[in-house]
């Protein structure tokens, strides 16, 4: 059983039942109020702690993922450049089966997922995702093209949207919006089909949604919104029901990563934060080239599918010891994730030690560099029409810089050629009335060069300039990680995501670190999520501590005491001063709780004869919350608990409210106590 939070434990002085309700008789002293009450303005009677105040652990619901039983566990690895699913029978779990290899794929790109991309009809109707809809968008005449809707690189919409809601809009490759929740729930539908698809076959009948439990992966600095939108998503494709949210699971990427990187074995990863190296090689010698290995390694091994994870700990795990800490750095293509995790022996369970950071560091920022080299040479306004006229050849001239872009090395000394689509030669020709050629001779940008056989030959020196700006930042986040006091004595830093393939990448960390850490980088390490998060599944208690990145609480009355609560916030009745919108908090931001630990809390209505009872939950990114009027505190769940037709035997009918911290997501739960009847709140981030 889990331990109550003492940390937001402060013994609540009595008080006494109070009517936030604005009334004839209400008399408010003040003139003004520099703040408008939310209390007041929804109308609603409300709150008043209770005396005693109860904290306790909750012994009803402390396993926040017990459900109905399941037979298998199916992640998605929803990335920004990349997507696929992996699954794992719960009978033979040490089994992970990665998705049918897809059709289609780039010269120079393994083909392990498929790319985040996505095809609507001109009638906005699902048309295809991933290397079909490309390839079919590709082949589509210029004329036609354009009606359709297209879209690539929108998960990053998610992290950069200030103010996201489910009316949130995207932008197709043709200019035309669609609405965000439509284009996920199309993607996560159709993930939802292959996964189905594959089991049925394996099974040799149909395969029933219901016996899967599902994992969906998310940036672990993600803001609360971005994750319930992805959850949102879910239901609207019908992943899982809404009146049945256990069935799916989200997944913090780097978290998963950690929990797949407990079970490597020697042969499975690659050291180079040693001398010595795994592979036999020095790694100063060439950074990329245990990747090149390891590349071959696992392409030998790609025929079955189906990768073996050990049931006990891998060898390297092995070495740490009891309180030992390590960083995983999730490199992928929107975003940069970093975790600061500790060991807990015997069982290896982890605790978080250092909140999630990161930021959109991730390897698109390249393709932006790219896109502005571009624009330097040939124009900006030229770059954006023929963005929105050739949307095709446009996304073509990307994929040939994507394969280029995988093979910038820092020991490179040979130009990379890219080619260059030739609906952008006739169309700039046509543009600007001369060539490409022409533009390249008067762009003064000495390290790109025209080949007479239509490419941009550029010097590897230019390559690696694009990739700077955005190594430069995620180094830059290293470097203030490893300062804080909570990331001292790091033994492993684990290199993870797409992204840390790149020998660049690697050789800046290597840099950075200066041997103060052991560079760890599995095999295959584009799916080390994908198949984290299906042992996260499994298991999902396997993180037993987390940090918590918001503070919560809910709105209550308190008796005013003079001095210590602002004038405008007093309120008098029947000659009593009571103080309104008060923020008692349940948990601050950054504090350690343990899986499922639950806060508990009693109140009590201001009315008596209130027949419905609604408690107002609020959270907030600040420490310290006084008031729920305070700027960047927001509601973001409401518990409306109905008691008609009941009766309570004591004076003030006590209101138990409870919520659960730990998990990737908060749950609460308001109880009647004289009649036990129990209302739970889906915590709401999306409504505006």
């Amino acid at each position: 059983m889990c331990n109550c939070l003492g940390e937001t434990q402060g013994k609540i002085k009595q008080r006494d039942m109070m009517t936030e309700k604005e009334s004839a008789t209400d008399k408010i002293i003040a003139d003004a109020m520099a703040t408008p009450s939310p209390a007041k303005s929804m109308g609603d009677p409300g709150i008043t702690p209770l005396s005693p105040s109860h904290i306790q652990q909750n012994d009803t619901d402390s396993n926040a993922h017990t459900g109905p039983s399941f037979i298998v566990v199916v992640a998605i690895d929803f990335g920004t450049t990349s997507s696929g699913y992996a699954y794992a029978f719960t009978k033979e779990p040490e089994c992970i089966h990665t998705m049918r290899r897809w059709e289609g794929g780039d010269p120079g790109v393994s083909n392990q997922k498929t790319p985040t991309t996505i095809l609507l009809t001109p009638d906005r109707k699902f048309h295809s995702f991933g290397y079909a809809a490309r390839d079919f968008y590709h082949d589509l005449d210029p004329t036609e093209s354009k009606h359709w809707l297209y879209l690539e690189k929108f998960k990053m919409k998610l992290h950069t949207t200030a103010n996201l809601s489910i009316d949130t809009e995207l932008h197709a490759a043709n200019g035309k919006r669609v609405k965000a929740i439509d284009i996920f729930a199309y993607a996560l539908a159709f993930f939802k089909e292959q996964a189905l698809k594959e089991l049925s076959d394996q099974a040799g009948a149909e395969f029933d949604n219901a016996d899967i439990r599902w994992v969906i992966t998310v940036p672990a600095i993600w803001k609360m919104p971005a994750k319930q939108f992805m959850r949102e998503a879910a239901y609207k494709a019908g992943l899982v029901p809404r009146d049945n949210p256990e069935q799916l699971i989200i997944a913090l990427e780097p978290e998963a990563a950690s929990i797949y990187c407990r079970k490597l074995r020697l042969h499975q990863m690659i050291d180079i934060g040693t001398k010595t190296n795994q592979n036999g090689f020095s790694p100063t010698e060439n950074v990329g080239a245990g990747m090149t290995q390891a590349k071959e390694h696992v392409r030998s091994k790609r025929q079955s599918r189906t990768f073996l994870v050990e049931n006990v700990i891998g060898e390297l795990w092995s070495e740490l010891e009891e309180g030992d800490r390590y960083v995983v750095v999730d490199c992928g293509g929107g975003t940069v994730d970093l975790t600061v995790h500790q060991i807990r022996l015997p069982e290896g369970h982890l605790k978080e030690l250092y909140k999630a950071s990161g930021g959109p560091y991730g390897s698109i920022g390249i393709d932006y560099e790219f896109e502005k080299l571009l624009c330097k040479i040939f124009g900006p306004d030229f770059i954006d029409q023929f963005k929105v006229k050739r949307p095709a050849a446009w996304v073509d001239l990307m994929i040939a810089f994507e394969s280029r872009k995988r093979a910038a090395a820092p020991d490179r000394t040979n130009p990379l050629n890219i080619n260059l689509p030739f609906s952008f030669i006739d169309y700039y020709k046509k543009f600007r009335g001369h060539s490409v050629e022409h533009a390249l001779r008067k762009s003064n940008v000495d390290f790109v060069k025209w080949s007479s056989q239509g490419m941009l030959r550029m010097n590897p020196d230019a390559m690696n300039a694009l990739f700077k700006p955005t190594i430069d930042h995620i180094i830059q986040h290293l470097t203030d990680l490893f300062e804080k006091p909570e990331v001292s004595d790091i033994k492993f830093l684990f290199l993870v995501g797409g992204f840390a393939e790149s020998p660049l990448l690697q050789q800046a960390v290597q840099n950075m670190l200066q041997g103060r850490s052991r560079i760890i980088i599995p095999h295959d390490v584009g799916l080390t999520i994908l198949k984290g998060a299906v042992l996260f599944g499994l298991d999902p208690s396997i993180i037993k501590v987390r940090r918590s990145p918001l503070t919560y609480g809910v709105g209550v009355l308190n008796r005013y005491v003079e001095g210590k609560h602002p004038p405008d916030k007093m309120l008098v009745k029947d000659g009593t001063r009571w103080c309104t919108d008060v923020f008692d908090t349940f948990i601050t931001c950054d504090q350690s709780v343990a899986l499922g630990e639950t806060v508990k809390r009693s109140y009590t209505p201001a009315k008596p004869s209130q027949q419905v009872i609604v408690i107002h939950i609020y959270c907030s990114e600040k420490e310290g919350v006084g008031f729920i009027s305070e700027l960047g505190v927001r509601k973001c769940g409401t518990l409306r608990l109905d008691v008609t037709g009941t009766e309570s035997t004591v004076v003030r009918r006590e209101i138990q409210t409870l919520m659960q911290f730990g998990d990737t997501e908060i749950r609460a739960m308001a109880v009647d106590v004289a009649t036990s009847r129990t209302v739970k709140a889906s915590i709401d981030f999306l409504s505006q």
